[in-house]
C-alpha cells in the first residue's frame, strides 16, 4: 500500500498534479474520524465534573453561596503594581489570553436571553454610591443545546463552545471556510509594488496565498468594510455604539477586544504572508489555494509548538513543594483517537481565568533599542489614544502606558497611531508588553477587570470577578471541594488549608485575608466557589493544585486528541524539512519575521520572560511597575435608557394611526358631502331643464334648521313669492306685506341669505347658495321684484351667521312650536274625555295661528286638496285665512270625540258650500274627487258618476238630485263602526303625553279597557282583510269575538271549520278567521320569553349552530396562542421581555389570520350558489352569507384591535431593551452592530412593522368606506377600497408574517384554503362576465327607474328572486352592481328594473336615454351570476308571504312570474298560497308592476296568490281621512270587480300594514295545517325591520313559526 501511494504521488506530479493533502478543517468536523463531532464548533463543553444543578436539570447552582460582587471586593481587592514573582512578562498574559480565543469561545449568550444579574449590596461605592439597594449587574445566562440538553436530570442543560477545541487557527483564519475566504486576498495586488507591500515577492504581482491587508501594504489586516459579523459592544470609555468596520478583519469575532489581544492577531496574520512568500518562491507552480493552505498549515504548526512548549510551561510555572499533587507537561506520545479534546466546563469558568489575576492596570508601549545610547524611549498616551476626551488632556494625555480598562472595543488607536519612525504601532506594543512584568500571582485582581472590565450599554462597567463566580455558578459547577475530590486531589478541611502558605504570610496580609475568607462564607468551606477556592491556591510560581491539573489536562487532550497535531507525523501534513523548521522557530522568531524593521537586540531572547541576568538581549527592562493609582482612571460605569429617542417616534407613530382614522372620516364625509353637493346639482340643473326654467325662477336651498331642502323660487305674480319643491310641487307661496328685513351671511362652505317674514307669515325663509356671485344674482332680482311691487325692504347688511340665525324663525323652529300646538291639543283630548275642554282664552297657546299649509302638512295630506280646503274654510269662521287656537279645537273635537252622527253631520256641513242645507250631485261628487286627492289619484269624470250612480242606487236615492242630511247620514249608516273608530291625524296628535296616567291612574285603565273592546274590530281593519261578499260583514259579530275574511279565489266550499289538509288551503273561497278578545291562557313573562326563545331557537337553529361553531373556532384558535406563550414559552426571551402582551397580540394575529381568511369564502358567491342548490342547504344556511360575511369582518376587527393595542405595549418593551436581546430575539432582522434599533426602527425599517403598519392602514380604510353612509353616498369608493383592499391587506398580511418577528408564518395555513376556492371562483366569473351581452330592449319608467331587457346567455340557469351583477361597458369594464332580476327562468331574455338613486344608476340611466341614443345601438353589458339568495327559496313553504317596498318588489316581480308559469304547466310545488303585499307610496309609483300584477292574477286559476297593495302616503288607515276613500273602494269594487286606484283585482289598503296583526290572523287560520310560514322581504331597512319585529314577536307565542328572510337596498 505504501508503494502504491508513493507510486500515486509519483504520478500526479509527473503530470503536474499537485498531490491531494488533508488540512485541517476549519470547524473542526472529522478531525477525530471515530466521533466526527468531537471538539468542534458549536458543540456542547465537556464535564470533567458531574453538573450540579439546583433541580438537577438547568436551574444554576450556588443558589446558598454567597453574593459574587461580596467575595469579589473582600477577597481580590488590592493594590496593583506588584510585578510577577517569576518575572513573567505581560506579553505571556496576552498571549495567553489569544490562546484563550484559540480553543474557547462560550461568551455568547443564550437566546431567548435568560437573566441570571448579580445583586449589588447596598451602598456599594462603585456601583451603588446613593444606596439604593437596587442596582444588579446585568448577566444573560450562556448559550446551551436546546434541542437536547436541560430537559432531565439525565441530560441537564450542556453549554456551547462556539468555537473548535483545538489549536486550528481559528483566531487568525476563522471557524468555516467562507470566514476565511473573506480574509484571503485571492491573488488580487495588481497595484503592488516591491516597496509598497512588506511581504513582497521578487514579483510583487505574485501574492499567491497571502490575506489581505489595510491598504495592501501588508502591515496591518485589512479593514471590516465588509461587514463581517465581529463583536462589537460599545467602548465603555466612550460609551456610545460604533460601527464595526472599524476594526480589522481576522478569525475570532473578538479579536478586536483590545489592542493587546489584536497585536497577536495581527502577529499571527503577518507570519501567515511571511510563510506564503516563503513558500511561493520556493515553488512558483503552486497555485493561489496551495500556497494559503500550505502556509496556513505551517502557521498552524508554529502556533501549536510555540503554545505548548513555550508558553504553556511558564504558564504553568514550576512544580514546588507547596503543590502536593503536580505534574509537568507530559511528552507527546502521538495522536490518540480515544481522547476527547472537548473543553471542560471548569476549564473555560474557573481554571483558565487564573490569568485574570496577572493582568496590569495598562501597558507600556516602547521604542527600538538605541545602540547608540543604550536606552529605548517608553510612549505616553496621545490624543488619539484618548480618544475623543481632548477637553480632559491633563488626565488621560502623556500617562504612561495604555491604560487597559480605557482600551477595550478602541484597539485600533494604538495599532495605526505612528510612534517614531514606524509606520504603525504594532511593534511599539510587542516591545512594550515584552519589556513588562506582570502582576504578581496572587488572590489580587486589577480593578480594570473587577469592576470596570466592558459591559452592555446600559451597564457600561461590570466586574469580571463576581462574573466568573456567577458564570460557573450558571454552568451548574459544583463547590470547590466537590471539584477537588473529582479530580482527585482531596478535600479541603477547613479555610487555612486551601493555602497554608499564604493565610500565614503577613506580607501579603494573609491572616486578615483568611478572615475575610471565612467571614464572607460564613464559615462553610463546602460553600466556597471553584474560582474562589482555586484563585487562593495561588502561588508564587503559579496557579495552585487545582487550577494546575485542570489547565494541564485540558492541553495535553487537546494535543492528544488532534490529528493534525503538528508532531503528529502520520497526517502528512509536514515534510521532514518543514518539521524541523516549525520545531525550530521560536515566538521571537515570529516576531522579528514580522517586524522587519526590528533586530535581535529588540527583544529578548524568551520574550515571554524578563531575565536580564541570562538574556544578553534584554536591553529595554520597565523603568516602573504600572499602578492603577498612578494611570489614568478608568471611566465611571455609565447607564442607558433605551427607550430614549424613541419618545418622540412612538408618540407621533401612535397618534398618526389615530389621526387616520379620522382623516379616513374626514375624507369619507368630504366625499360624501360633495356626492351630495354634485347631486344638489344635478337635480339644480335637471329642475331647471324640467320645468324650462327662466330668468324668473331661481334654484337654491331652503335652510329648515338642521336640515335643508332643494327649492325653486318664482317671483309673483303680484306681491307672492311661490315656492316649489325639486320636482316642481308647490310647497309655499308668501304674501309680502309690511317691512321685509334681509340679511346675509358667509360661512366656508355656504352663503346665506335670510327674508325676515315675521309680520306675514309664520316662519321666514332662509336661503343657502353654493357661492357669493349666485346669491348676489337672486339678491339683486329680489330687490327689483321688491322695489316694483311697492314692498318695503330693510337691508340689515352682512352678520355672523349665528346672529342670523338668532334672529330669523326656521321650518323646525316653526315646527317645534306647532309639536307643542298639537301635543297640548292631544293632552286636553285624553284629559277631558268626552266632556268639552275648559276656556282656552287665556292659554299660552291661544295666540298661535295656523295656516292651511301648516294644517295639511300635520295630516299629512296636499295643501291644494279638496278636503283640506274645505275642513279649512269650515274652521275658519273669520275668514283670516289662518286657524286660532279656539277655532282649531271647535272642528278637531268633533272628529276626534264626536260620534258617527256628528262626523257625517260635520262632513255634510264642509261640502255643503252654498249653505242650502242639501248636497247637490256636483257637491257630493266634490266630496268623493277630493277623497281621490288625498291619494293623488285622477278618476275621470265617468267613473266618478259612475260611483254616485252606485251609491244613490244602493240606498234608493236614484232619482234624488240632492241629499239632505237624513239621506246623507242613510247613506253613511253602512259605515258606522268606521266613523266611530276614525281620527283625524291621531297618529299625529298623540305624544308621550297620552299614554301616561292621569293622578288616579283611572285614564290609563279606562283607556286600556276601550282598547280590549275594540281590539277585534282593529285587528279585522287594521290587517289586509277583504269582504268577499256583501252578505258576511266584518263588523256584523258580537263584540266579544270578531271576524276576519280573507278572500280565496276559488270557491268550492263555504264552510268556516279550518281543514287539516293540505290541499284545503286553496279550495275555499270565504275563510272565517274568528279573532277571539283574550281566549288564550294568560302567560306570565318567563313563559312568553321561553316560548319565543325556543322559537328562535328553531326558527334560527342552524344560523345559531354555524355561529357558535365559528366562533368558538375562532376564539379557540386565539386562545392556543394566547396559552403556547402565556404557558408554554413562558420563560422565552420575547415573553419575558413583553409579559402577556406577545400573549394576547399572537393570540390575536391567529385570530385575524383565520378571520380575514374565512371572509374570502363568504365573497365566493357562484360557489355559495352553487352549494345552495345541494343538500348542503339543509344544514348549512347559505342565504346568510353577507350577515356571516359582516359577523366575521366585526370579529376581524376586533381581533385587529387587540393585536394593535397589544403591539403599542409589545413595541414599547422591544424598544426599552438591550440591543445584543434584540439581535437574538429578532436574528432575521439584520442590523449594523453600531445601530442601535429604536421604535422607529421597528415599527418603520422593518418589512414587519412597516408590512404591519400600512395593513392597518389598508384595515382603516376599508372599514371606513365599508359603513351605510360610505356605501350611500360614495358606492364608488367602497368598491375601490374592497376591490384592491382585500389584495392589498392579504399581501401585506404575507409579507408581515414573512419576517420571522416573532415565529415562523403560518398564515398560509389559514389563507391557501380560501384563496383557492375565491380565485377560482373569480376566475370563473371572469370566464364569465367578460362576454358582452346586448341589450334588446331599454325604457326610462317613472319614478326613475329604468328598465333592461338584455339577452340570456345559453348556460345562464337561475331562479326566480335571484341576482346578478352588471358593469356597463360605457361606464367601467369592472365596476360591477348588483341588481335583483324581475325576469321569470322561463323567459327568453333577462329583465332588470334598475331606480337611479347613486351617481353609476343615474348616468345609467342616461346611457340608455333614447333622446340621447336615437338611432345608435344600446350599450353592451358584462353579466355575472347569478347568485342565490333567500327569496329564491318562496316555493320550500305551505304559505309564503311575500312584502316588498319600493323597488323592493323587483324579486317578486320574478317571483310573480315564475308562480304563474307553474301555475299554467301544472308544476306541482310545495306552496299552497302566496300572500303578496307591495307598499307604494302611490299607486303610479311603479306602474311597470302593476302590469306583472294583473298577469298574474289573470293567469291564476287556481287561486294561489292573493296580493295586496298599500297606499303609505296616508300613514293612519283607518282615520277619517280614509272611510271615504273605502267607501269610494268598496263600491266600485262591488260595480267592476277591481280597484278603483290600481285596476287590479288586489286588495288597495291606504296607509302601513300592521304586520303582526296580519299574522296573527294567519296563524289563527292555518293553526292546523301550517307549521311554519315563509316570510319574504325586501325594502328599506325601516320595513324589513318592522317585518322581522313582527315576526319575533308572532314567535313568542306557541302556534306556526314565521321564518324571515330579507333583503335591504
Amino acid at each position: 500500500m505504501k508503494w502504491a501511494a508513493l507510486l500515486l504521488t509519483t504520478l500526479q506530479i509527473i503530470s503536474g498534479q499537485e498531490a491531494e493533502k488533508e488540512y485541517p478543517p476549519y470547524d473542526g468536523w472529522y478531525n477525530n474520524r471515530a466521533h466526527p463531532e468531537w471538539g468542534v464548533v458549536d458543540m456542547p463543553l465537556t464535564r470533567r465534573l458531574p453538573s450540579h444543578y439546583q433541580d438537577g436539570v438547568y436551574m444554576p447552582s450556588g443558589w446558598n453561596r454567597p453574593n459574587p460582587r461580596t467575595i469579589s471586593e473582600q477577597l481580590m481587592k488590592g493594590d496593583t503594581g506588584k510585578n510577577s514573582y517569576l518575572n513573567k512578562t505581560a506579553l505571556m498574559v496576552f498571549f495567553g489570553q489569544q490562546v484563550v480565543e484559540e480553543i474557547l469561545d462560550a461568551q455568547r449568550p443564550g437566546c431567548p436571553p435568560e437573566y441570571f444579574n448579580i445583586p449589588i449590596p447596598k451602598n456599594d461605592s462603585l456601583y451603588d454610591p446613593e444606596g439604593t439597594g437596587t442596582v444588579e449587574i446585568p448577566l444573560v445566562r450562556s448559550r446551551y443545546q436546546q434541542a437536547i440538553s436541560g430537559f432531565s436530570p439525565n441530560f441537564p442543560r450542556q453549554q456551547l463552545n462556539e468555537i473548535t477545541s483545538f489549536i486550528d487557527g481559528g483566531l487568525t483564519y476563522g471557524v468555516n471556510k467562507a470566514w476565511a475566504d473573506a480574509l484571503r486576498l485571492h491573488n488580487h495586488c495588481e497595484g503592488r509594488t516591491t516597496q509598497s507591500n512588506i511581504f513582497s515577492s521578487q514579483n510583487p504581482k505574485d501574492c499567491r496565498g497571502e490575506l489581505a491587508s489595510s491598504e495592501d501594504k501588508g502591515r496591518l489586516p485589512i479593514e471590516n468594510t465588509i461587514g463581517l459579523p465581529l463583536a462589537n459592544p460599545p467602548p465603555p470609555r466612550d460609551h456610545e455604539l460604533k460601527s464595526a468596520k472599524r476594526f480589522f478583519r481576522l478569525g475570532n469575532p473578538r479579536g478586536n477586544e483590545n489592542p493587546f489581544l489584536l497585536t497577536f492577531g495581527v502577529m499571527w496574520f503577518r507570519h501567515h504572508n511571511w510563510l506564503a512568500r516563503k513558500i511561493r518562491d520556493e515553488y512558483p507552480s503552486y497555485s493561489d489555494e496551495k500556497v494559503y493552505n500550505e502556509a496556513r498549515a505551517q502557521n498552524i504548526a508554529i502556533h501549536q509548538k510555540i503554545i505548548f512548549y513555550e508558553w504553556l510551561p511558564i504558564f504553568l510555572g514550576n512544580c514546588t513543594a507547596s503543590i502536593a499533587i503536580c505534574n509537568e507537561v507530559p511528552s507527546y506520545e502521538g495522536y490518540k483517537s480515544s481522547v476527547h479534546p472537548g473543553i471542560t466546563h471548569i476549564f473555560q469558568s474557573a481554571a483558565m481565568r487564573f490569568g485574570h489575576t496577572l493582568v496590569p492596570p495598562g501597558v507600556f508601549r516602547r521604542s527600538r533599542y538605541d545602540n547608540s545610547t543604550g536606552e529605548c524611549t517608553f510612549y505616553n498616551t496621545s490624543l488619539q489614544t484618548a480618544g475623543s476626551r481632548h477637553e480632559f488632556q491633563e488626565v488621560h494625555v502623556n500617562r504612561k502606558g495604555l491604560r487597559t480598562c480605557n482600551t477595550y472595543w478602541n484597539p485600533t488607536e494604538a495599532l495605526t497611531e505612528k510612534l517614531g519612525s514606524s509606520e504603525d504601532g504594532f511593534s511599539e506594543l510587542l516591545m512594550g508588553m515584552a519589556s513588562q512584568i506582570c502582576e504578581r500571582e496572587d488572590n489580587i485582581i486589577t480593578p480594570d477587570l473587577r469592576g470596570s472590565v466592558f459591559g452592555p450599554l446600559e451597564f457600561s462597567r461590570r466586574d469580571l470577578m463576581a462574573i466568573n463566580i456567577q458564570r460557573g455558578r450558571d454552568h451548574g459547577l459544583p463547590d470547590y471541594n466537590t471539584a477537588r475530590e473529582y479530580l482527585g486531589l482531596g478535600r479541603r478541611q477547613n479555610f487555612t488549608s486551601v493555602n497554608p502558605e499564604l493565610f500565614s504570610d503577613d506580607d501579603r496580609d494573609g491572616p486578615n485575608l483568611l478572615r475575610k475568607f471565612i467571614e464572607v462564607h460564613n464559615g462553610n468551606i463546602e460553600n466556597v466557589d471553584i474560582w474562589t477556592g482555586g484563585l487562593l491556591e495561588t502561588t508564587t510560581d503559579g496557579p495552585g493544585e487545582l487550577f494546575r491539573a485542570v489547565i494541564l489536562d485540558q492541553f495535553v487532550r487537546i494535543r492528544d486528541g488532534d490529528r493534525f497535531w503538528f508532531e503528529n507525523r502520520a497526517n502528512g501534513l509536514l515534510s521532514d524539512e518543514e518539521f524541523e523548521f516549525v520545531m525550530s522557530t521560536t515566538l521571537k522568531d515570529v516576531i522579528l519575521r514580522t517586524n522587519p524593521d526590528l533586530t535581535d537586540v529588540d527583544i529578548q531572547n524568551m520574550p515571554f520572560l524578563w531575565d536580564e541576568s541570562n538574556d544578553t538581549n534584554a536591553k529595554c527592562p520597565q523603568p516602573f511597575p504600572l499602578k492603577a493609582s498612578t494611570m489614568e482612571d478608568c471611566t465611571e460605569p455609565k447607564y442607558y435608557d433605551y427607550f430614549g429617542g424613541s419618545e418622540l417616534s412612538y408618540a407621533l407613530s401612535w397618534a398618526a394611526l389615530g389621526l387616520y382614522v379620522i382623516l379616513m372620516i374626514m375624507l369619507l364625509y368630504f366625499l360624501a358631502r360633495r356626492s351630495m353637493l354634485q347631486r344638489k346639482a344635478s337635480q339644480k340643473i335637471a329642475a331647471h331643464a324640467g320645468s324650462g326654467a327662466d330668468a324668473e325662477t331661481t334654484i337654491a336651498d331652503e335652510l329648515l334648521g338642521k336640515e335643508e331642502r332643494q327649492i325653486k323660487i318664482s317671483l309673483g305674480p303680484g306681491k307672492a313669492i311661490i315656492i316649489k319643491s325639486a320636482r316642481g310641487s308647490k310647497l309655499r307661496t308668501i304674501s309680502l306685506r309690511g317691512t321685509v328685513k334681509i340679511m346675509q351671511s358667509n360661512t366656508r362652505t355656504r352663503y346665506l341669505l335670510g327674508v325676515s317674514l315675521a309680520e306675514t307669515e309664520t316662519y321666514d325663509l332662509v336661503l343657502t347658495f353654493t357661492d357669493s356671485i349666485e346669491r348676489h344674482r337672486f339678491q339683486q332680482k329680489f330687490r327689483e321684484f321688491s322695489e316694483g311691487e311697492g314692498v318695503q325692504l330693510q337691508d340689515m347688511g352682512p352678520i355672523k351667521e349665528k346672529d342670523l340665525l338668532n334672529i330669523v324663525k326656521t321650518k323646525e323652529d316653526r315646527d317645534e312650536e306647532l309639536e307643542n300646538f298639537f301635543g297640548q291639543y292631544a293632552k286636553w283630548v285624553y284629559k277631558f274625555g268626552s266632556s268639552q275642554p275648559l276656556s282656552v282664552d287665556r292659554h299660552k297657546y291661544a295666540n298661535i295661528d295656523l295656516s292651511k299649509q301648516e294644517l295639511a302638512d300635520h295630516l299629512k295630506l296636499r295643501p291644494d286638496s279638496l278636503f283640506v280646503d274645505q275642513m279649512f274654510q269650515t274652521a275658519d269662521k273669520d275668514g283670516s285665512g289662518f286657524i286660532n287656537y279656539r277655532e282649531f279645537l271647535d272642528v278637531m273635537w268633533i272628529f276626534t270625540k264626536g260620534d258617527a252622527k256628528d262626523k257625517a253631520k260635520l262632513m255634510f256641513d264642509m261640502y255643503d258650500v252654498d249653505r242650502s242645507g242639501t248636497l247637490t250631485m256636483d257637491e257630493f261628487r266634490m266630496m268623493l274627487q277630493s277623497t281621490m286627492d288625498m291619494v293623488n289619484t285622477n278618476i275621470d269624470t265617468s267613473t266618478i258618476d259612475g260611483l254616485v250612480q252606485e251609491i244613490m242606487n244602493t240606498h234608493g236615492f236614484q232619482h234624488k238630485t240632492q241629499l239632505t242630511l237624513d239621506d246623507f247620514q242613510t247613506v253613511m249608516n253602512q259605515y258606522t263602526d268606521e266613523l266611530d273608530d276614525s281620527r283625524i291625524g291621531e297618529d299625529v296628535f298623540a305624544g308621550q303625553e297620552i299614554g301616561k296616567s292621569n293622578g288616579t291612574g283611572q285614564g290609563a285603565i279606562s283607556r286600556n279597557r276601550e282598547t280590549r273592546i275594540h281590539k277585534a274590530r282593529r285587528t279585522a281593519k287594521e290587517s289586509i282583510a277583504k269582504v268577499s261578499s256583501p252578505r258576511v260583514h266584518p263588523c256584523s259579530a258580537p263584540t266579544s269575538e270578531r271576524r276576519v275574511i280573507i278572500r280565496r279565489s276559488v270557491a268550492t266550499s263555504d264552510s268556516s271549520e279550518p281543514s287539516t289538509s293540505r290541499g284545503a288551503l286553496a279550495r275555499r273561497k270565504t275563510v272565517v278567521i274568528r279573532v277571539h278578545e283574550r281566549e288564550e291562557k294568560e302567560s306570565s313573562q318567563f313563559e312568553i320569553r321561553m316560548i319565543a326563545f325556543q322559537k328562535y331557537i328553531r326558527n334560527y337553529r342552524m344560523h345559531i349552530y354555524w355561529l357558535t361553531l365559528y366562533t368558538l373556532v375562532a376564539w379557540a384558535i386565539f386562545a392556543e396562542r394566547v396559552y403556547y406563550y402565556s404557558v408554554e414559552r413562558e420563560h422565552g426571551g420575547l415573553r419575558r421581555i413583553c409579559g402577556y402582551g406577545v400573549s394576547f397580540t399572537r393570540g390575536a394575529a391567529s385570530g385575524m389570520m383565520f378571520t380575514y381568511s374565512c371572509l374570502l369564502v363568504t365573497m365566493s358567491r357562484n360557489t355559495i350558489t352553487f352549494l345552495r342548490e345541494t343538500f348542503l342547504n339543509r344544514y348549512i344556511p347559505f342565504d346568510a352569507a353577507v350577515s356571516m360575511h359582516r359577523y366575521i369582518a366585526w370579529q376581524a376587527m376586533i381581533f385587529t384591535v387587540i393585536h394593535i393595542f397589544g403591539h403599542s405595549i409589545n413595541f414599547y418593551s422591544i424598544a426599552t431593551q438591550p440591543s445584543s436581546d434584540l439581535s437574538c430575539l429578532f436574528p432575521d432582522y439584520w442590523r449594523t452592530s453600531d445601530e442601535l434599533p429604536k421604535f422607529h426602527y421597528w415599527a418603520w425599517q422593518t418589512i414587519t412593522g412597516l408590512t404591519g403598519i400600512l395593513a392597518t392602514l389598508v384595515v382603516i380604510t376599508m372599514y371606513v368606506f365599508a359603513s351605510d353612509h360610505a356605501r350611500l353616498w360614495v358606492f364608488r369608493w367602497f368598491w375601490w377600497t374592497h376591490s384592491y383592499g382585500y389584495v392589498l391587506l392579504y399581501f401585506f398580511m404575507v409579507l408581515h408574517g414573512s419576517g420571522y418577528l416573532v415565529q415562523r408564518p403560518f398564515f398560509y395555513y389559514f389563507f391557501l384554503g380560501p384563496a383557492v376556492l375565491y380565485t377560482l371562483d373569480k376566475l370563473y366569473s371572469i370566464s364569465r362576465n367578460k362576454s358582452e351581452i346586448s341589450v334588446v330592449r331599454a325604457e326610462l319608467l317613472p319614478s326613475h327607474v329604468t328598465y333592461l331587457e338584455f339577452k340570456k346567455p345559453s348556460t345562464f340557469d337561475y331562479k326566480a328572486g335571484q341576482w346578478v351583477r352588471i358593469a356597463c361597458l360605457s361606464q367601467s369594464h369592472n365596476e360591477y352592481h348588483p341588481f335583483t332580476l324581475t325576469s321569470s327562468p322561463h323567459e327568453d331574455t333577462l329583465k332588470l328594473h334598475i331606480r337611479a338613486v347613486g351617481p353609476w344608476t343615474k348616468n345609467l340611466r342616461n346611457i340608455y336615454d333614447p333622446n340621447r341614443l336615437r338611432d345608435s345601438p344600446y350599450p353592451k353589458l358584462f353579466l355575472d351570476g347569478p347568485f342565490g339568495e333567500g327569496h329564491q327559496d318562496w316555493y320550500k313553504y305551505d304559505v309564503s308571504i311575500l312584502v316588498g317596498g319600493g323597488i323592493g318588489v323587483t324579486p317578486f316581480a320574478s317571483i310573480l312570474k315564475d308562480l304563474v308559469h307553474k301555475t299554467k304547466i301544472n308544476q306541482e310545488i310545495r306552496c299552497k298560497k302566496v300572500f303578496f303585499m307591495w307598499l307604494t307610496r302611490d299607486q303610479k309609483e311603479f306602474e311597470w308592476l302593476t302590469d306583472i300584477i294583473r298577469e298574474a292574477e289573470n293567469a291564476d286559476d287556481k287561486g294561489i296568490l292573493e296580493p295586496h297593495i298599500f297606499i303609505t302616503q296616508i300613514p293612519s288607515r283607518f282615520d277619517f281621512r280614509t272611510v271615504m276613500l273605502y267607501i269610494c273602494e268598496r263600491n266600485f269594487q262591488r260595480l267592476s270587480g277591481r280597484s278603483l286606484f290600481t285596476g287590479l283585482s288586489a286588495v288597495t289598503h291606504f296607509g302601513r300594514p300592521k304586520f303582526q296583526d296580519f299574522f296573527r290572523a294567519l296563524s289563527k287560520e292555518y293553526e292546523t295545517t301550517v307549521d311554519e310560514f315563509g316570510v319574504f322581504s325586501c325594502g328599506p331597512p325601516p320595513m324589513t325591520q318592522n317585518v322581522e319585529e313582527a315576526c319575533a314577536e308572532m314567535n313568542k307565542f306557541e302556534g306556526a313559526i314565521f321564518s324571515h328572510h330579507f333583503e335591504n337596498f
